[in-house]
């Protein structure tokens, strides 16, 4: 097993509602917040190899631990947590996985913080031995 290594996504993510709300205004407003949070997901996933988390090091499948930091309590968790499937496409736009499948992808874990200064993500990335 390796050690954690981890990935900062410094912006709130957009959450269930507003993205399906979206989606129900303009048919094409979805797809364009698709691309645009996946997008910066895949920055801050460049990001991260950059300071040192090496592709080559992780043992698929992996483990991920996401912690919301959020400004407030007013949205529910699971609106929240709907953001993984940007910050995995992201992963796999940026090279750092090959595809989300089983394969690659072991469990998830969330933990819920408010911080109204500094909203973010951050990721923990687990490799796990098969």
């Amino acid at each position: 097993m390796m050690a954690n290594k981890e990935i900062i996504i410094p912006h709130e993510l957009i959450d269930l509602n507003n993205y399906v709300n979206a989606e129900r205004a303009n048919r094409f407003q979805g797809a364009k917040l698709k691309k645009k949070y996946t997008r910066l997901c895949a920055l801050a996933v460049k990001s991260a190899i950059k300071q040192g988390l090496a592709v080559t090091e992780i043992d698929m499948p992996v483990d991920l631990h996401f912690t919301w930091y959020v400004p407030s309590k007013r949205k529910d968790k699971d609106n929240i947590a709907f953001a993984k499937k940007f910050v995995l496409d992201g992963m796999l736009q940026a090279g750092l996985i090959e595809n989300d499948g089983w394969k690659q992808i072991g469990n998830f874990t969330d933990t819920f913080v408010v911080d109204k200064e500094n909203p973010r993500v951050v990721v923990e990335i687990e490799g796990v031995s098969e």
